[in-house]
């Protein structure tokens, strides 16, 4: 990979940025890095898919939460892949000189 990013769509990797599943503000778990981002949407569709199930069990199934449950750990995990997909797919800004960078004589 070169300076300027993948030479095809199907080069993009996630970049492991995404946290999910928190506990105050620290996260138990991220999405790895390098993962193809063709992998990580396939994935993430099998998760948000066993979700749907799950959902529509617990609609109908009142005795227990359990189906509520497993809904929601698939669905986060389904959408910090999607995430760290759209974070790789992204262009990222280019940096800008901060206010005190901009005030210091070019030759420092």
């Amino acid at each position: 990979m070169n300076k300027e990013g993948p030479s095809t769509p199907s080069d993009l990797k996630t970049i492991g940025f995404t946290p999910f599943l928190h506990n105050s503000d620290q996260a138990f778990f991220n999405v790895r890095s390098g993962i193809p981002i063709i992998d990580a949407l396939s994935q993430s569709s099998d998760l948000l898919s066993l979700a749907k199930s799950f959902a529509e069990d617990a609609a109908f199934i009142k005795d227990t939460d359990r189906h509520a449950w497993a809904a929601h750990y698939l669905t986060v995990m389904g959408k910090a892949l999607i995430d760290d997909a759209i974070q790789a797919l992204m262009p990222r800004p280019a940096r800008t000189k901060t206010e005190s960078e901009a005030e210091m004589p070019e030759g420092l």
